[in-house]
């Protein structure tokens, strides 16, 4: 299948070189050299321009090329597989403009867009020291009164008059633009705020001022700061929609930054999981190889299911942008928790498998996995948190448990979502919601994707298991449905056992956009030479399901042989120069040179030991 989202990917990772030349400029040397200093990456971000990467965040009726979320997943993942600072501190710049996208005039969105694509750096401020995630207790705010400095009246009509800090944004110093959440009502409330694009170059530099970068743990290099405003004056025309709209126009916003942060979480999972299969195959103990253990088998091959699984689950939500905008708000919250969440797994099961050399520099790989497990960190707390986003589904599980015993919710667009060769609509940001009104309409076709995989497990047996397993996953998605019932007036001082429910409801969301995935477009990959084992008989959908009933409390589906089947693909991807993923894809990388099995021996072979693998590692 010609997948054009992930062929630009491809032609970018091309442009940039091999991140193990330390010659190239977005190395993996220079990155641990810059994180090192605590530097920004601007020869990188730099080298971002000259292919053009901005104009891949302005949406084509501003002047860029953004037409398709699936390609942006694709970019922004292919620079987070190499180095998250420089995703995140690069990235910032679309997150920065999306409040336009969503509510701005045309010609703010052009000029924004020009400016963009120009290379100048976008920010989004919305946090405050105080207050954290709660945006309506922000206390930035615009005072009219103030503005009549010289007593002359038309100059209270002619700007907004900004005070108060914004604290913990990304790119606050660097860049040149910011999308500003500010109070406009002294008593605040959800109309009382308002979003303002500001642009420091017009501003008194006298009247704000940038707060010192704060040192993190990872990210080290990323511009992490603050600014403070004291009686800015800011051109009314920078009001972005509606006077008072401010808070629902940054979180419709967020429901796209919250979807793409999944690129953020897959680049990691790629990284580390690369870096623990490379590891397993050089490292030798006691005269056998790491990856001849049973134990580090399990290990690599469980990274590897939740990997393909969290890119599934990436794919349906990235489309689900254009085909399904209604129900982002599900959807996105989904995404946000799941995926920085599971990442933050896969990375610790690794880190058992490397030891000690998983928290150390200079040793294997030249320290990048530990880079690569701080840095990923920090991809949970921002754009909303674990308990934001998994309060906002407990806030939406009214609509859902209606939608899904009444079979309502869009599911021509859940369709659209998980067929990879349907084309896209342009996206409608008239279309986005706060709630997901008629329920999810991935949800509602999940039962008749399950009997198209039951149906076509008659005429082929070797689909019969991972059928079972899709029928065992619809089951536990009906009780967690009538668990949601028992919290549907709940919108105030949410009990711990909701959020635990909205957890498991974005495990069974997760299933249904794994089975919804397989069932529309195997079709289009099974048959390729490189991917296609994965597609074939349901190999990499019957371990995403195990995964996934597993943590929903049931018991697994499925065998050694089918970590065997995984860990083999994984391993011949690697060889081949690969990567290793549900779409054909080639990384730019030098292929290692992986060390032959013992004769006589296959690579799901080796003989029992009495140590784990963790133990072993750590010798």
């Amino acid at each position: 299948m010609e997948h054009p989202p992930y062929r630009l990917a491809e032609e970018f990772d091309r442009f940039l070189g091999d991140p193990d030349d330390p010659g190239e400029v977005f190395s993996y040397a220079r990155c641990a050299e810059l994180d090192d200093k605590e530097e920004f990456p601007a020869d990188i971000c730099h080298r971002f321009q000259e292919w053009g990467l901005p104009a891949e965040y302005v949406p084509v009726a501003y002047g860029g090329r953004l037409r398709d979320y699936e390609q942006v997943l694709q970019l922004v993942r292919t620079v987070a597989r190499r180095d998250l600072t420089c995703a995140i501190g690069h990235g910032k710049t679309y997150l920065g403009g999306v409040c336009v996208w969503v509510a701005g005039a045309p010609e703010q969105g052009a000029r924004l867009g020009a400016d963009i694509m120009a290379g100048v750096p976008v920010a989004l401020g919305l946090t405050e020291r105080a207050h954290g995630s709660d945006l309506l207790a922000n206390d930035v705010r615009t005072d009219e009164s103030a503005a009549d400095t010289d007593d002359n009246a038309a100059d209270t009509r002619d700007h907004w008059v900004v005070s108060g800090e914004k604290w913990l944004i990304n790119n606050a110093t660097r860049g040149s633009v910011l999308s500003l959440l500010t109070r406009t009502r002294p008593d605040g409330g959800p109309r009382g705020f308002s979003v303002l694009l500001v642009d420091k170059r017009e501003l008194d530099g006298t009247t704000y001022r940038h707060l010192p970068k704060i040192p993190t743990h990872g990210i080290r290099g990323a511009d992490i700061s603050g600014i403070a405003f004291d009686g800015a004056r800011v051109p009314r025309g920078a009001l972005v929609g509606a006077e008072g709209a401010g808070l629902e126009i940054v979180l419709k916003a967020l429901q796209l930054t919250r979807t793409m942060c999944a690129a953020l979480s897959l680049g990691a999972g790629d990284h580390g999981l690369r870096l623990g299969l490379d590891f397993a195959e050089e490292r030798e103990l006691y005269g056998r190889r790491l990856i001849d253990l049973p134990q580090a088998g399990h290990v690599l091959a469980g990274a590897a299911a939740d990997v393909l699984l969290h890119e599934a689950v990436a794919l349906v939500a990235a489309r689900a942008v254009q085909t399904q905008t209604a129900e982002l708000a599900v959807t996105s919250a989904v995404v946000k928790y799941l995926l920085p969440t599971g990442t933050d797994q896969v990375l610790a099961d690794l880190t058992g498998l490397l030891g000690a050399r998983a928290f150390l520099k200079d040793v294997h790989a030249d320290g990048r996995f530990q880079k690569v497990e701080r840095d990923h960190r920090i991809v949970g707390l921002f754009d909303g948190n674990t308990l934001v986003n998994l309060n906002s589904l407990v806030n939406q599980f009214r609509p859902l448990v209606r939608g899904f015993r009444r079979g309502t919710g869009d599911t021509a667009g859940g369709d659209a979502a998980c067929d990879l060769a349907a084309p896209l609509p342009p996206l409608d940001p008239a279309k986005l919601s706060l709630v997901a009104r008629h329920g999810s309409g991935l949800m509602a076709g999940l039962a008749a994707s399950v009997d198209e995989i039951t149906r076509r497990a008659g005429a082929d047996p070797a689909l019969a298991p991972v059928a079972g397993a899709a029928r065992r996953l619809l089951a536990v998605t009906t009780a967690v449905h009538a668990e949601m019932a028992e919290y549907q007036g709940v919108l105030t001082e949410v009990p711990a056992a909701a959020f635990e429910v909205a957890r498991r409801y974005a495990l069974c969301w997760a299933g249904a956009a794994c089975i919804g995935l397989w069932t529309r477009s195997a079709g289009h990959v099974r048959d390729d030479p490189g991917t296609g084992a994965l597609w074939r008989d349901g190999l990499w959908l019957h371990a995403a399901l195990d995964r996934l009933l597993v943590r929903l409390g049931e018991p697994a589906t499925a065998g050694p042989e089918t970590n065997e089947e995984l860990l083999g693909a994984l391993r011949a991807a690697r060889s081949s120069g690969r990567l290793f993923s549900l779409l054909p894809q080639r990384g730019p990388e030098r292929r290692p040179a992986m060390p032959a099995a013992a004769d006589g021996e296959t690579e799901s072979e080796s003989e029992s030991a009495t140590e784990s693998a963790t133990e072993r590692t750590s010798c």
